[in-house]
């Protein structure tokens, strides 16, 4: 199993985008993930389609589109147009979300659900088979730079162990807290993207701190 990084630009400073994506270009990330926040859905406001057009044109990386909006449908098509090639919904923030994946698939990019640490795994049963992407949330959304919950680690076990049973092949990816400390266990568990922010950009030197965290994730691969 491969292990794929992806810098979170949450934590990188917003007036030096450009840069932030060069120094992940550099590190050898595999992906970018790109929060975004309605101020309604979590209690804070990010970005929205204009930046996440600015960056796609800004790196070759794909770009890992986070959704932490309220009806999230009713805006998906502005992030396809933008260049988001994986996108999430949350199922807390929607009623319908094989819709959105459907929205989300047909646009041309793959279709992620994201889950907090308050809903059940089993939130996600019904959907395994429309997935290319569950992200589990190991911090409740809305700030970087919070303590990884470590009740997490089960909770990637229980998807990853879910989306086999239902013969899925989604991707698990675990976004919050996620660190060199943590790395190896969750990727252990079944995670094969992991997003890390503070651990990244929060460092002195982001390009070495990529490196530092594939290191440590690869002493949980599995061979």
């Amino acid at each position: 199993m491969s292990v794929r990084i992806a810098p979170s630009l949450l934590s990188a400073d917003f007036a030096r985008l450009a840069d932030a994506l060069a120094m992940a270009e550099e590190g050898g990330a595999d992906l970018v993930h790109v929060d975004v926040m309605d101020g309604h859905f979590v209690p804070n406001l990010t970005i929205g389609p204009p930046v996440v057009k600015a960056v796609r044109r800004a790196t070759r990386l794909p770009l890992d589109v986070h959704l932490m909006i309220e009806k999230p449908e009713e805006t998906l098509e502005r992030y396809l147009d933008a260049g988001g090639d994986w996108i999430s919904v949350h199922v807390e923030a929607t009623r319908h979300l094989q819709r959105c994946l459907e929205t989300i698939r047909r646009g041309g990019a793959k279709a992620g659900a994201a889950i907090n640490p308050g809903t059940p795994v089993g939130a996600l049963a019904a959907a395994w088979g429309d997935l290319d992407l569950a992200l589990i949330m190991s911090v409740n959304p809305g700030f970087g730079g919070q303590a990884f919950l470590r009740g997490s680690v089960a909770r990637v076990r229980r998807a990853r162990a879910a989306a086999a049973e239902a013969g899925g092949m989604a991707v698990i990816e675990v976004d919050g807290g996620v660190d060199a400390g943590n790395a190896a266990e969750l990727v252990e568990a079944g995670a094969e993207i992991l997003v890390a922010g503070t651990a990244i950009y929060g460092q002195g030197d982001p390009v070495s701190a990529i490196e530092k965290l594939r290191a440590a994730a690869r002493g949980g691969v599995r061979v």
